[in-house]
């Protein structure tokens, strides 16, 4: 059977040969080999006939067993999967999600059993360790210490990666919080930059093939992972190099020092899902959703959550716009711009208070316009001094603080500044999660982890940071001219793998209030336009200030206006991690095509479009003055070609759009 090839001729008593299964996907263009040659399991991926990933170790140290080695597989068992879902705030609505899966049993020398389960769908592979009681029903618990899961990579890949930080540097020792900068096309060989590894998603170029691996499934019952540095790993180490990427836990100096590195879990019990998106072009990286695939709502939503956009004074205004009437003034421009949300960030405590805060909120409400506001997350986790403090870090705080926002009719919540990826955070997360839900508040995350199948679990999650955001545009002209690069890139990593709120669609020439005085933005309108497009969140800044009316065109503010954040359909159409992407998004009946240039000369593609199936088009690009500057941003009408194509020019960190 082509679909399905299991070599359970192979499966024989446990002294005489290695073993070996192998699954494949629906399709058949993606196939897993797993065998215990020499006591030890290890898998190896296919992808069209060509190797994508040599073989590379499989198991996991526990506090009661070993499971690295001595292992022999004593039995498989497959199935095929179906499953339809939809939902609300990603980068799609309906979901059809057809796979195999293979589920492994082994056992380690003191006949301890753990199942590796594997599930292969035809862009996508994924795999967890399933450990149930063992003989005499004991342990009941167990902790999990370490993973052998490793991944040895072709000769001749080449990485993008953002490194994982030290614990405890940084602002106000903040970090990790997943604001590092990415590499492009590193080699493999590289260190990274504090020699703990790599943040998920990581993306790799293969010789013949692209590949995305991060984990889905991390709930309160578990650590989140990232990779280590490119390294000597387990045996058996078949051709190639014996060097790869394998599973790490949290460092022991995260959240503080507090909690363990290690998982904590019941018995029976699982770890999470690895996930390795497989393609021979950038598509099935920039579409997967097999971070949602894997997982299952932990809870039913208290009401029906709301999409949209929201203004926010802190991004170019600062702390000192915490005040009543600045506040006014963009919950003001939120209406006009019609807007849902305003975000009032840090400090409002104390600057504004809490009774003249319900009279904002009131203020808001008959504008049309609902509050979300910000808090600290800690504690103790790291040394933030933004308050509101302490009342999101334990469940009489949480309860106390969040009827309160019910009772004002606040709608949602930004909380900052956690403390890495130890299960203790991790039961943070969810707490704040699941006490917000039972009060009708939306969550977004910042100085934080990426989400990992959240959006699913959680109904309430909206989205984190967990990105080098817009914030750093503000602080440095480094960082302004780093924003195409960026937002080039995500796409392709840290917002395939996850919503991401990087923060806002930056309006303002000049990174001031007045508009007129510290750095220039280096990014034109139509480039900034088009970041509402390609970064993906269903609840997004578009960070516009006041002046902002008065000084954009027509154009500009009419498609601020009607920007929808919430998507049907997504499709890669071209693009290159770093230098350029272009991506459809369709809302309803409505396509959207957008486009973002990083390089520092003009890019001109020739899309196929044809999928859009629209005799006409609406075109905004920038247009270049006598002297081949951008001047400004135009609206043009526009037609396919006869073989649904269209030909664009984008200039020097711009932009296009496409309706």
């Amino acid at each position: 059977m082509k679909r399905l090839a299991l070599a359970l001729g192979m499966l024989m008593p446990l002294t005489i040969a290695a073993r070996e299964a192998t699954i494949a996907s629906p399709g058949g263009n993606i196939v897993v080999t797993i065998n215990d040659e020499g006591g030890r399991l290890a898998y190896a991926v296919a992808l069209d006939g060509q190797p994508a990933l040599l073989p590379s170790p499989l198991g996991l140290t526990a506090d009661f067993g070993d499971f690295t080695q001595g292992l022999h597989i004593t039995k498989t068992g497959a199935s095929q999967i179906d499953r339809q879902y939809t939902m609300r705030q990603v980068k799609q609505s309906q979901f059809h999600f057809t796979a195999t899966q293979l589920d492994i049993d082994v056992g380690n020398q003191k006949q301890q059993r753990m199942t590796i389960q594997f599930v292969v769908s035809d862009k996508d592979v994924a795999f967890r360790y399933l450990l149930p009681r063992q003989k005499g029903d004991n342990p009941k618990s167990a902790i999990i210490r370490s993973e052998a899961s490793g991944f040895r990579l072709p000769d001749g890949t080449t990485t993008f990666l953002t490194p994982q930080s030290d614990p405890m540097i940084g602002w106000e020792r903040t970090k990790p919080s997943y604001e590092e900068e990415y590499t492009p096309d590193a080699p493999m060989t590289a260190r990274s930059k504090y020699g703990h590894g790599y943040t998920f998603p990581c993306l790799f170029h293969l010789p013949s093939a692209w590949m995305l691996i991060s984990e889905t499934g991390v709930t309160s019952q578990y650590c989140g992972a990232h990779l280590s540095d490119y390294q000597p790993i387990a045996q058996p180490v078949a051709e190639g190099s014996p060097f790869g990427y394998q599973i790490a836990y949290p460092m022991e100096g995260e959240n503080n020092g507090f909690g363990s590195p290690y998982a904590a879990i019941a018995l029976p019990g699982q770890t999470p899902w690895r996930t390795i998106t497989l393609g021979t072009t950038l598509k099935p990286i920039v579409e997967t959703t097999i971070q949602y695939d894997l997982v299952e709502p932990l809870y039913e939503p208290s009401q029906d959550y709301g999409s949209g956009r929201y203004t926010w004074s802190w991004l170019i205004w600062q702390d000192n716009s915490i005040n009543w009437d600045d506040q006014v003034a963009f919950i003001d421009l939120a209406s006009k711009m019609g807007f849902e949300y305003c975000l009032v960030d840090n400090w409002w405590d104390k600057n504004i208070g809490r009774e003249r805060m319900a009279e904002l909120s009131r203020y808001a409400q008959q504008k049309g316009v609902s509050l979300m506001l910000w808090y600290n997350s800690n504690g103790f986790e790291n040394d933030a001094p933004q308050t509101p403090r302490d009342c999101m870090n334990t469940s009489m705080a949480r309860d106390r603080e969040m009827a309160w926002l019910k009772s004002i009719g606040v709608k949602g919540i930004k909380v900052d500044f956690f403390g890495g990826d130890k299960q203790e955070t991790m039961r943070l997360y969810e707490d704040i999660l699941y006490d917000a839900n039972r009060y009708g508040l939306q969550v977004i995350f910042h100085g934080c982890t990426m989400p990992r199948g959240w959006e699913r679990m959680y109904p309430n999650y909206v989205s984190s940071e967990a990105v080098l955001a817009s914030e750093n545009v503000y602080f440095t002209d480094y960082h302004a001219a780093q924003e195409p690069f960026q937002l080039t890139m995500h796409p392709f990593c840290r917002n395939a793998g996850g919503t991401m709120d990087w923060g806002g669609i930056i309006m303002n020439k000049y990174l001031s209030r007045d508009n007129r005085s510290r750095h220039l933005r280096q990014t034109t309108n139509a480039f900034e336009m088009a970041t509402g497009i390609t970064n993906q969140a269903a609840v997004q800044c578009v960070a516009m200030q006041p002046n902002n009316l008065d000084e954009l065109t027509d154009v500009e503010l009419d498609f601020l206006r009607q920007l929808p954040t919430t998507w049907d359909e997504t499709r890669f159409v071209d693009g290159y991690p770093g230098r350029y992407v272009v991506l459809a998004r369709r809302h309803g009946e409505q396509w959207y095509v957008a486009g973002l240039n990083a390089e520092k000369k003009p890019l001109t593609l020739t899309l196929d479009l044809g999928f859009l199936n629209a005799p006409a088009l609406s075109l905004i690009n920038d247009y270049a003055n006598k002297n081949g500057a951008v001047a400004g941003t135009t609206r043009s009408d526009v037609k396919l070609n006869k073989k649904g194509q269209l030909k664009v020019t984008m200039a020097p960190n711009g932009g296009f759009i496409v309706m």
